[in-house]
C-alpha cells in the first residue's frame, strides 16, 4: 500500500496495487487488540474523490471531511442540511403517521374536558423520556395525570391487568401506553368498554396492532410515514405536536398560552442516544436541537443528575449516553423503577439533587452487580468460544436480571459473537436479555425460538433480544441458536476497526478536530469517524483518573516534530497498554478519535485511542 497525501495535509491510502490487498489500512491485519484495520467505505481510500472534494469546497470543511460526508451517502445539496440539521428542514407531518390524527384528537378531547389521564410507561429511559413528555404536555394543558411505570421484577415488561385496573379505579377514562403496548393487545382488551386506550410505542409487531382507540406506532407494518427510525420519546413529540395542532384547530388557545413543545427536545435527544436510534434524517435534527436545550439546564432533574455525574460542557450524545443514561436507566434495572421518572418530571431542586444523588448511588450498586456477574460470564464465554459455538448463552443462580443485558454487551464486544446471558430465577425460570453483532439478526432467532416452543417469551429487534424459558430448556435453545445462527462462528475473534482517514500526528490538529465535530451528533447511524495515525512514538505516559484506570500518553511522530496528547480508557483491560508504557517499544500505528477539547479557555486536539498496532 502507498500512501497518497491530499490538499490539506491529511494521508490516505492509495488504491492498492494488489487486489489481494483489499481495504486494509496501513497493513494491520493484527493489531495489539487482535483486529483487523479497514476503510469503512471504499470510497474514502480514494484520495481524489470528487463528491468529497466538492462537498469540502462547497461546505467549508476540509478534504478528509468532505471524503466522510461523501461517504454517507451525501453530496453537494445533502451535506448543508447534515450538518446544519433543523426541525424546519426535516419535521414531517404528524399526521403520516397511522393512527395519529385519532390519538390526537382523543388527547386533544381529555384536554377541553379535564378528564384524568393516565400514563403507562417503561422502565428504560426512552420509557422514562415518552412518559415525561405525555405527562409533562398534559399537566400544561390542564389534565389531571397519574403514571405507572411496571417494576421489573414483580411486573415485567408493558401493561398488566391488575395495573390498568388501579388506574382506571382511580379515575381514568384515558390510558396512553407509551414505549410499551403494541404486543399487549389481550392485556389491553380487558380494558373494553372502561376505559379509550392511545398506544405510542416503536416496538416491531409481529401481527395487527391491538384492538385499541389508536396505535401510533412507525414499526406497525401497515405504518408508511417512513419513520421507524423514531424512539418512543420521538413518536410522543409528533404526538405532542399534532395534538397542539388539533387544539389550535378547536381555538383551545384563544386566551390561553400555547406550551412550548421545544422545551420537551432535551429528554426527547436523550432517548434517541440511549435507545441508539440511527442519528439520521428527523432524528438527527432533534438530537441536535434537544442538545441545545439541555445546555440550558432548564430542567431541574436533568441539571441535578448532571451537577452529579460531574458532566462538562459542551454537552454531547456522549453526555447522554454514557452520563446521564446509565443513571436514569439505574432505577429499573436494580431498585426502584420510577425513579427516573420522577426526576425528570421534578419541579424542586432540593427534591432534584436528592433523586439525582439516589439515582447516581443505585449506579454504582449496578456496576458492582454487573462487575461481579461479569468477570464470572467473561470465564463461561471464552470457554464456549473455544469449543467453537457460533452464539454464546451463559446463565447463573444468583445473577440480576436488571443487568444481564449490560453483561451480554460487553461480552458481544469481546468475542464478537451473538450472546444470550440469563439469570436463573427462584422459580426455576430463566430470564434474560441478549446482544448480536452486525448483520446476525438475533430478534428474529428467538421469535423463531419462541415459536417453536423453545422459549416460554421472546421478542427483540436485530442487534437486541429478551427472552425466558425453563432453566432445563436453555441446552435446547443453545443448541437452536447455533444452527440458526451458525454464519456467526465464522466471524473474526475481535471485530474490525473501520478507519475513515490517516493524519499524521503534525496534522492531528485543532482545526480538523473541530472540522470532523461538525458531522456530530455522533451515535448509530454516524459513527464518530475514526482515524490512524502512523509511526507514532510515546514520550510520555502516566496513569490518571480516580483508580489510575486511564492512561495518558505524549506522542510524537517517528522523526519528532508536534506532540500530541492522547487517552486510553480501561487501560487495565487493553492489551495495547504494556506497549504504550514501554519507552524502549518500537513505532506504533494508532487507531481512535481526534477531538477539540475545552479547558480552561484553551482549546487543544486530544486523540482518544481505541487500538494500536506494531509499525512494520
Amino acid at each position: 500500500m502507498s500512501l497518497a497525501t491530499m490538499a490539506d495535509g491529511t494521508l490516505m491510502d492509495a488504491a492498492p496495487s494488489d487486489p489481494a490487498e483489499g481495504a486494509v489500512v496501513l497493513g494491520v491485519r493484527s493489531s495489539l487488540g487482535g483486529r483487523r484495520w479497514l476503510w469503512r467505505d471504499s470510497r474514502l481510500a480514494d484520495a481524489g474523490g470528487r463528491i468529497g472534494l466538492m462537498i469540502a469546497q462547497q461546505a467549508g470543511v476540509s478534504e478528509l471531511v468532505g471524503q466522510m460526508l461523501a461517504a454517507r451517502g451525501l453530496d453537494g445539496n445533502t451535506a448543508a442540511t447534515f450538518l446544519d440539521p433543523t426541525l424546519r428542514a426535516l419535521m414531517p407531518d404528524p399526521s403520516a403517521l397511522q393512527d395519529m390524527d385519532v390519538a390526537a384528537d382523543r388527547l386533544a378531547e381529555a384536554v377541553r374536558r379535564g378528564e384524568t389521564v393516565a400514563v403507562f410507561g417503561d422502565y428504560d429511559v426512552d420509557g422514562a423520556c415518552a412518559a415525561a413528555l405525555v405527562t409533562g404536555l398534559l399537566r400544561q394543558l390542564g389534565c389531571p395525570v397519574m403514571t405507572h411505570v411496571p417494576d421489573r421484577m414483580t411486573e415485567g415488561y408493558g401493561p398488566n391487568a391488575p395495573a390498568l385496573d388501579a388506574l382506571v379505579a382511580r379515575g381514568a377514562t384515558l390510558v396512553v401506553c407509551v414505549d410499551c403496548g403494541t404486543a399487549a393487545g389481550d392485556v389491553l382488551a380487558t380494558l373494553a368498554g372502561r376505559a379509550d386506550i392511545v398506544v405510542l410505542d416503536h416496538h416491531k409487531a409481529e401481527g395487527p396492532p391491538p384492538s385499541v382507540l389508536a396505535t401510533v406506532n412507525p414499526n406497525r407494518p401497515d405504518c408508511m410515514s417512513g419513520q421507524r427510525g423514531l424512539c418512543a420519546a420521538g413518536v410522543a413529540f409528533l404526538t405532542a405536536v399534532a395534538t397542539i395542532r388539533a387544539l389550535r384547530r378547536a381555538g383551545w388557545f384563544a386566551g390561553r398560552p400555547e406550551p412550548d413543545l421545544m422545551a420537551f427536545l432535551d429528554i426527547v435527544a436523550l432517548a434517541t442516544v440511549c435507545d441508539v436510534m440511527p442519528l439520521t434524517g428527523l432524528n438527527r435534527a432533534l438530537v441536535t436541537q434537544g442538545l441545545k436545550i439541555l445546555a440550558r439546564r432548564r430542567r431541574l432533574g436533568l441539571d441535578a443528575l448532571m451537577e452529579v455525574a460531574g458532566a462538562r460542557d459542551p454537552l454531547s450524545a456522549f453526555t447522554c449516553g454514557f452520563a446521564l443514561g446509565p443513571r436514569i436507566n439505574a432505577g429499573g434495572r436494580i431498585a426502584e423503577s420510577g425513579l427516573g421518572l420522577e426526576l425528570l418530571l421534578c419541579d424542586d431542586a432540593a427534591e432534584a439533587r436528592r433523586l439525582a444523588e439516589r439515582l447516581d448511588a443505585v449506579n454504582r450498586r449496578r456496576q458492582t452487580v454487573e462487575s461481579t456477574i461479569l468477570d464470572r460470564a467473561m470465564e463461561e464465554a471464552a470457554a464456549q468460544r473455544a469449543a467453537g459455538h457460533a452464539v454464546l448463552v451463559l446463565s447463573g443462580r444468583d445473577w440480576h436480571p436488571g443487568v444481564v443485558g449490560i453483561v451480554a454487551g460487553r461480552i458481544k464486544e469481546r468475542f464478537n459473537r451473538p450472546v444470550l446471558v440469563g439469570a436463573e430465577l427462584e422459580d426455576g425460570t430463566v430470564k434474560g436479555s441478549g446482544r448480536s453483532v452486525a448483520d446476525i439478526d438475533l430478534g428474529a432467532a428467538i421469535i423463531a425460538a419462541r415459536q417453536m416452543g423453545l422459549l416460554t417469551t421472546g421478542g427483540g429487534h436485530a442487534m437486541a433480544a429478551g427472552f425466558s424459558l425453563p432453566g432445563d430448556g436453555v441446552p435446547a435453545l443453545h443448541d437452536f441458536l447455533n444452527e440458526r445462527l451458525r454464519d456467526a462462528a465464522a466471524l473474526p475473534d475481535a471485530v474490525d476497526v473501520l478507519i475513515e482517514g490517516v493524519v499524521h500526528v503534525a496534522g492531528a490538529t485543532v482545526a480538523l478536530a473541530t472540522d470532523i465535530g461538525r458531522m456530530a451528533p455522533f451515535g448509530a447511524g454516524n459513527d464518530e469517524p475514526v482515524l490512524a495515525i502512523p509511526r507514532v512514538r510515546v514520550v510520555r505516559a502516566d496513569r490518571i483518573g480516580r483508580e489510575g484506570s486511564t492512561l495518558r500518553v505524549l506522542v510524537e511522530g517517528e522523526g519528532g516534530g508536534p506532540r500530541l496528547k492522547a487517552l486510553l480508557f480501561r487501560a487495565d483491560e487493553h492489551p495495547a497498554t504494556a506497549m504504550l508504557e514501554d519507552r524502549n517499544a518500537p513505532p506504533l500505528h494508532l487507531a481512535g478519535w481526534l477531538r477539540a477539547e475545552s479547558w480552561n479557555g484553551r482549546i487543544d486536539a486530544s486523540f482518544f485511542i481505541r487500538d494500536a498496532a506494531v509499525a512494520t
